[in-house]
């Protein structure tokens, strides 16, 4: 039975199920995020075989992401409108109707097509997770639900590599979308049953404002993303600064706004919000970033499979999938900080301990152990950080920050995405000057003997990059305070309802 409070929060007498509805269609997101990393060779291979042309593959990612970053601020707002239930619905629609299109797809142009639809059904969907969570679970639990949430990412650290690489090997690069039907059903009709109907809220869509986000956020993400594609030329530069330009326009506009603007800049006055969505934008570029130099290096410099490379990943998602549901509920008692500062201090030392150990000579399983204290910190910093984040938002508030929250982290993205690439070829021509002519062959599978001591070095000095971007991370989280809820524990009990 569902019950309205007052205060226009929804109480259920249990919201777990509800969420657990939810974390299909989360999970189906993550999953397939890093498979199709996994099996862009195999769709080069098959869909643009002609050219020697890597950024026409690399546009079945950048589609993808630039679908799901530009209407994230709009889609959240739209659940509070609408409900998050119906939004999420429709998005979870959209994307499994999506990734059927991608597997039929019998062009590149016609897969980066349904890669943006794509994109667009996961953009509907994100934020409506977290408004659910912060609507139907009380303040002091919301960081044992967010660490299921948090959990969720880590097994589809394992699970999205492992499943690309066999079925990419086994049935073909479609079916790592094909398999996206059966989960996508099985989530629709979960949340259509265990999802609440929960109460809406009347807004006024700011027109204004979501065309200056929308063109703002599209020009400085595609900048971004085909930066390196052209050299980082002028124009580029200006499309980067015009978007910068149109982002301070929108937010001037938005302090104009009395009423009902798409981004409430109250919400920035909570100081664990606007810190909280600080250290998402840091994790988001380093989570991004720090994988390519590592997959490369594994695969080229080490040899290893994609499968292989996956396995080595293995303590990393057991580690935050077994660790995240307990620091959700240890978070729910103390400071984030508590959390947050370990968290992000051991992904700071796995990452310098993988760069150490980035060498030919190496013994592969040694990779375990920072594999493991990566894991580890994951678990200390994706679900305390949401949970941080939005613990303090009315439910009225809920979806307008669920969507900055993860715009916030997508952008994060798409700039780690974007700086590794720029530093990475950088460091490459710096210790393999033939890198700079003869880049094709890093795209063979092989590297010659003698280049493997300078392309390792390369890797591992890509990977500085983001080790120091977390350790500014770890600065950003000691601004932090503790959550209202337990300084109010400090008081004397009420006396019961």
């Amino acid at each position: 039975m569902t019950t309205t409070s007052p205060t226009g929060s929804v109480r259920t007498q249990s919201p777990w199920p509800a969420l657990w509805a939810l974390v299909i269609g989360f999970f189906m997101i993550l999953v397939d995020t890093t498979i199709v990393s996994v099996a862009n060779p195999a769709i080069k291979a098959a869909l643009d075989p002609a050219t020697a042309n890597l950024d026409n593959v690399v546009w079945v990612t950048s589609a993808y992401l630039l679908a799901y970053a530009v209407p994230l601020l709009i889609t959240g707002r739209l659940g509070d409108r609408f409900g998050p239930k119906n939004i999420y619905l429709i998005g979870l629609a959209i994307f499994t109707l999506a990734s059927l299109g991608c597997g039929l797809s019998g062009t590149l142009d016609m897969l980066i097509l349904f890669r943006a639809v794509q994109g667009l059904g996961a953009a509907l969907m994100t934020p409506q997770t977290m408004a659910v969570i912060t609507r139907t679970f009380p303040s002091n639990q919301r960081g044992a639900a967010m660490g299921l949430w948090g959990a969720t990412s880590g097994v589809a650290m394992l699970v999205g590599p492992l499943a690309g690489g066999l079925l990419v090997d086994g049935l073909g690069w479609e079916w790592i979308f094909f398999v996206n039907l059966p989960v996508g059903v099985v989530g629709f009709v979960l949340a259509w049953i265990l999802v609440p109907k929960l109460e809406t809220h009347e807004h006024r869509f700011d027109l204004v404002g979501v065309f200056l986000s929308a063109v703002g956020l599209f020009l400085i993400v595609f900048g971004l993303q085909e930066g390196e594609a052209y050299d980082w030329a002028g124009w580029v530069w200006a499309m980067i600064a015009g978007g910068i330009v149109v982002l301070a326009l929108f937010i001037w506009q938005q302090a104009k706004t009395r009423n009902e603007p798409l981004v409430p800049l109250g919400l920035f006055r909570d100081r664990n919000f606007s810190v909280s969505n600080m250290g998402i934008s840091v994790v988001g570029f380093v989570v991004t970033s720090m994988t390519l130099p590592l997959m490369f290096f594994l695969q080229l410099g080490k040899g290893l499979t994609p499968t292989e490379s996956a396995l080595l990943m293995v303590p990393t998602a057991i580690a935050a999938g077994v660790l995240s549901p307990i620091a959700g509920r240890i978070l729910d008692r103390v400071d984030p900080r508590v959390l947050l500062v370990p968290g992000l201090l051991f992904v700071t030392v796995a990452l310098a301990w993988n760069a150490f150990l980035m060498h030919p000579d190496t013994e592969t399983w040694m990779f375990l152990f920072p594999s493991a204290l990566l894991g580890i910190g994951n678990a200390g910093m994706w679900g305390p950080l949401a949970t941080t984040a939005t613990r303090g938002l009315s439910p009225r508030q809920a979806g307008a920050g669920a969507g900055i929250y993860n715009t916030t982290r997508t952008v994060g993205s798409v700039i780690g995405s974007a700086a590794i690439a720029a530093f990475m070829q950088a460091r490459l021509e710096a210790n393999l000057p033939m890198a700079a002519s003869g880049g094709g062959e890093f795209g063979s599978g092989a590297l010659p003997p003698q280049a493997l001591d300078g392309f390792s070095d390369a890797m591992a000095q890509t990977l500085i990059l983001p080790i120091i971007v977390m350790a500014l991370g770890v600065i950003v989280v000691l601004f932090l305070q503790k959550p209202a809820h337990l300084r109010a524990d400090a008081a004397p009990a009420a006396a019961p309802a």
